[in-house]
């Protein structure tokens, strides 16, 4: 009878395992579904009020607390702000406030689990936890599998987050609920009140888990069992702490100096808080014997001892953010100065594809940045062909590639981010930049062609007629404004400056055909030569390409803002409108370029 019993015991501790098992993983996919729930219905405007509104140390440890405690974990905060600073969106010292919100946030999830304790008998278990938590749990199967609107199924996503959550804390409750009387279990528990022995068993054990409040909530589950007191839980939680850390110093690795120190400190707040709180509290309790130590602790005790540990360590640290500045800075060394490309290049964060709202508003400015460096090329290579240098022709060709660049890195990026799920605004944006990033690429291309037009005219020694170079002036200035023009309502979303472009391409268009056909009577007269005739027709095809490119920019402006896209119908209704705006525009300019 002995062996069988040793086995039904054995197979009792087997099942158990597994039932805490299963539990902590329900516990962490509410835990994950809960938060993307909230952030979704919160518009994906956390992220950007986290980058604007966390301007001081103290509204960023206010608005690090909001939001951690709206997204139920510290480390996706932490490794947002990583984002940010990797990016060059947010200063190290700007991010270190936002950090300690996180670290304080992040306790509110340990309240949440408290509500799985929640129970009583008779009429009052009819609103226990246990049913509240079935009652939300089909609200929210019925919202995600019956509405339609995708506010809806996000709030579905909330409600079962939670009670996926709740049912898991409760799994976890019940699997640890026999070691109640397990001498081991008890003297195993005992241990841990050794300060360093329970850090480290807290250090361990989050970094295993990559969560601190799936952690906590294990502790607390452990807490029902009676065996957990103050000065065994302290240290533990101590070292949950530290333990959170290690996802947000994973997030670091390939970022740069400043996206490092951001992870860095995470582990320099945590580590010096626990320091300085365990000295103080282990020096008094030496001196004064606190009564408390021995206090059974439940789950509401360790909700509160966790929330008052993460508040005193934070507001003990706040007034030394220059000295963690300094520290973090001391232990990641600089790297050389990266130039533009390359800053826009870590702008682009992989981290931010999980965060649309920052997503689009980084391509926002890298596609600004790559408008500027087209417009540029365009601007030097007009130049060369008045003032020709081997050295302007080589910028050409080079910020050619950096162009290149740009539009290679933003679409890979871009397809990225339509795998997400946007809002309206958000997918109009993202169609926006995809037309867009292309033309701007193309415009450099017609540089490369100018600049080696204007090497042709250099190495054969090429001088045009009095008419045909008063024209390629006219022609020069009339194509280098309606690129500024483009960009500038680009840049700015302007549409009235877009409505400017496409009265200005149709003047191009005509000018370019009324040159050609004065070219083609200079050299029937025998005032231009046919090799001149060659490079002018080239000039000419290369600027009126231009202008279309200029052309398709404003009408992605105009038209995504009206929830459209057709190029053909939009330029064929407004030249058959011919509305007094267009009018207008096409007149002024047509008298500024007059030939």
């Amino acid at each position: 009878m002995h062996i069988p019993t040793k086995r039904r015991a054995k197979a009792l501790g087997l099942s158990n395992l597994i039932s805490l098992l299963s539990g902590v993983a329900l516990f962490l996919f509410g835990m994950t579904l809960m938060g993307e729930g909230l952030k979704k219905v919160a518009g994906n405007k956390l992220e950007i009020i986290l980058y604007k509104l966390s301007s001081t140390p103290l509204r960023g440890l206010l608005l690090g607390t909001g939001v951690t405690a709206i997204i139920q974990s510290s480390s996706a905060t932490s490794v947002m702000v990583v984002g940010f600073v990797n990016s060059g969106m947010m200063k190290v010292r700007q991010a270190i406030g936002i950090v300690m919100g996180a670290i304080v946030g992040t306790s509110v999830t340990g309240w949440v689990i408290c509500l799985s304790y929640v129970g009583g008998s008779g009429w009052i278990e009819l609103f226990s936890t246990a049913t509240l938590t079935g009652i939300i749990a089909i609200a929210g199967i019925i919202l995600r599998m019956f509405c339609k609107k995708q506010v809806k199924h996000h709030i579905g996503d909330i409600l079962l987050g939670f009670a996926v959550l709740m049912y898991g804390m409760q799994a976890m409750s019940g699997a640890v609920e026999p070691l109640r009387s397990s001498e081991p279990f008890i003297a195993l528990l005992t241990a841990f009140s050794n300060p360093l022995l329970g850090i480290l068993v807290g250090v361990v054990f989050t970094s295993i888990l990559q969560s601190a409040s799936a952690a906590v909530g294990i502790v607390q589950a452990l807490s029902v069992t009676g065996a957990i007191h103050f000065d065994t839980a302290l240290p533990i939680i101590m070292g949950i702490a530290i333990g959170a850390a290690v996802p947000v110093l994973l997030s670091a690795l390939g970022a740069n100096v400043n996206g490092k120190r951001t992870a860095l400190v995470y582990l320099v707040v945590e580590v010096a808080g626990v320091i300085v709180c365990a000295a103080v509290f282990y020096i008094l309790n030496a001196i004064f014997a606190f009564p408390f130590t021995g206090l059974e602790m439940n789950p509401f005790r360790i909700a509160m001892v966790n929330t008052l540990f993460r508040l005193v360590k934070v507001l003990i640290l706040l007034p030394f953010i220059d000295g963690i500045e300094a520290l973090v800075n001391f232990l990641v060394r600089d790297e050389p100065v990266r130039d533009q490309q390359q800053q826009d290049a870590m702008r682009l964060e992989e981290r931010f594809i999980q965060h649309p709202a920052l997503a689009i508003e980084q391509s926002r400015i890298t596609i600004k940045n790559m408008a500027l460096a087209a417009e540029k090329n365009l601007t030097v290579a007009i130049d060369l062909l008045t003032d020709y240098s081997d050295d302007g022709f080589q910028t050409v060709q080079e910020m050619e590639t950096t162009v290149d660049r740009y539009e290679d890195c933003l679409g890979t990026y871009l397809v990225k981010l339509t795998g997400r799920e946007l809002s309206a605004k958000q997918n109009e944006d993202v169609s926006k930049f995809l037309h867009t990033i292309s033309d701007f690429e193309r415009i450099s291309d017609h540089a490369v062609n100018i600049s080696e037009a204007a090497q042709e005219i250099d190495q054969k020694h090429l001088v045009f007629s009095e008419a045909a170079a008063h024209e390629l002036t006219t022609m020069r200035a009339a194509v280098s404004e309606i690129v500024h023009v483009t960009n500038q309502a680009f840049i700015h979303n302007d549409l009235e400056m877009a409505a400017r472009v496409e009265p200005l391409e149709e003047l191009i268009d005509t000018l370019c055909d009324e040159m050609k056909l004065h070219h083609i009577d200079r050299l029937q007269h025998g005032v231009c030569t046919l090799t001149q005739g060659f490079v002018f027709n080239d000039l000419m095809t290369n600027f009126e390409r231009v202008a279309d490119h200029c052309s398709n920019i404003a009408v992605a402006i105009i038209e995504l803002e009206s929830d459209s896209f057709d190029t053909h119908e939009y330029l064929s209704s407004i030249k058959q409108m011919k509305s007094a705006s267009y009018d207008r525009y096409f007149e002024e300019y047509r008298q500024k370029y007059a030939v």
